[in-house]
């Protein structure tokens, strides 16, 4: 009997150690495989789903993709989704049901994406813009605003109406309660530049700034209180004619373009300082000489960059020809640059809209996604520079 447990126990340790290489080489192959596969395959066994998570954990964590849709901007404005997702270097086509068609597609925030009418506004903050709420029409009708998600609030601001030159107020939705409020006083920001084409947008927990971008004049807005800070001055200098801001590990970044529009030579990312009340700029990353080149496409002016961040990446793009996408991941205060061919950059794409949003797309997020029955995923490319 002793004899026989001893050699019981021998082999349950051979057994525990060859689990334990198989488990090593495993994660190895794991780290290889595009993240939307990882979701079938750790549906293989309770192995396979414990050497999934311990790849994602140590060798190949996931990353935020960047959300590319095109809405065709003829009836029945069919619209589609192509992700990248810089883990894997690769583009997902995401077939998705229609959606039902409100107005045209925008986003004036990575993360969010809207349509409005003069009776509705519709919206999606989802990372895969599964669920779409709707919600009656803000109560100033305008045209081409700023909307931010902030904390359960959603922050509709600037735009413009057509039948009058006063300053439009700013309006906020809750989440909870399905009621707009509105604030009367905006800043001088919105009232000379109320357009989203002439500002960008960021959020954290608490609060929405927007910055002019060709001045880098800053304001900050928390719709808890109904209270705007400011103003900063984000511009990091004269040679800086255009900038962005986002947020780039929990802390504000700016990009800027030097030169001017017809003649950008380069393009470098600054990090707002905390405890300075954001006008402190640090230096930490100057974009590749060959990559603004990329940049700029066949362009023969930029005047603004687009800009999408989460997490520890930014993806920057020419809002003018987005053939080509710059990538920068941030990690340990210098940035990793690299550029990723836009699969819905085509001739064809020149007559469609294109909006971009970032999303935090995990194992759940995906399985949410494939459980629902609506949403199907593509492999499609893998060319990154």
């Amino acid at each position: 009997m002793e004899e026989n447990n001893q050699q019981e126990l021998k082999a349950e340790a051979e057994a525990s150690a060859t689990a334990s290489i198989h488990g090593d080489v495993l994660e190895i192959i794991l780290s290889h495989v595009p993240l939307i596969d990882l979701e079938h395959a750790r549906c293989v066994s309770n192995t396979w789903n414990r050497a999934v998570f311990s790849s994602l954990r140590h060798l190949n964590p996931i990353k935020p993709w960047l959300i590319v849709h095109k809405q065709s901007t003829r009836h029945p404005y069919a619209t589609t989704a192509h992700a990248y997702d810089p883990r894997s270097g690769v583009w997902l086509k995401i077939d998705q049901p229609p959606i039902n068609h409100v107005s045209a597609l925008r986003s004036s925030h990575s993360t969010l994406l809207y349509m409005q009418t003069s009776l509705q506004f519709a919206f999606s903050f989802d990372p895969l813009h599964l669920k779409w709420n709707r919600a009656n029409a803000p109560l100033v009708w305008r045209t081409d605003p700023i909307v931010a998600l902030v904390g359960h609030r959603v922050v509709v601001a600037g735009g413009t109406f057509d039948l009058g030159d006063d300053p439009l107020p700013l309006e906020t939705y809750d989440l909870r309660t399905g009621k707009w409020d509105i604030c009367q006083w905006i800043p001088t920001v919105l009232k000379d530049s109320p357009s989203s084409l002439w500002l960008s947008v960021a959020v954290d927990e608490h609060k929405m700034y927007v910055t002019e971008k060709s001045s880098g004049i800053t304001h900050s807005f928390d719709p808890s209180t109904k209270t705007w800070y400011g103003p900063y001055d984000l511009r990091p200098g004269n040679h800086v004619f255009s900038s962005a801001i986002g947020f780039v590990n929990d802390s504000m970044v700016v990009v800027g373009l030097i030169g001017d529009s017809e003649n950008v030579k380069g393009v470098k990312l600054w990090e707002a300082m905390k405890g300075t009340e954001m006008v402190e700029l640090r230096e930490i990353g100057e974009m590749p000489e060959e990559l603004v080149g990329k940049l700029k496409g066949e362009s023969a002016c930029l005047p603004s960059i687009g800009l999408n961040t989460m997490g520890q990446f930014a993806y920057l793009h020419n809002p003018s020809d987005p053939g080509e996408l710059i990538l920068c991941e941030v990690a340990d205060g210098a940035c990793r640059w690299g550029s990723v061919r836009n699969v819905v950059g085509d001739d064809e794409s020149r007559m469609q809209r294109l909006v971009f949003t970032c999303s935090d797309v995990g194992l759940g997020v995906l399985h949410d996604a494939i459980c629902s029955g609506n949403r199907r995923f593509t492999v499609e490319d893998n060319i990154v520079d």
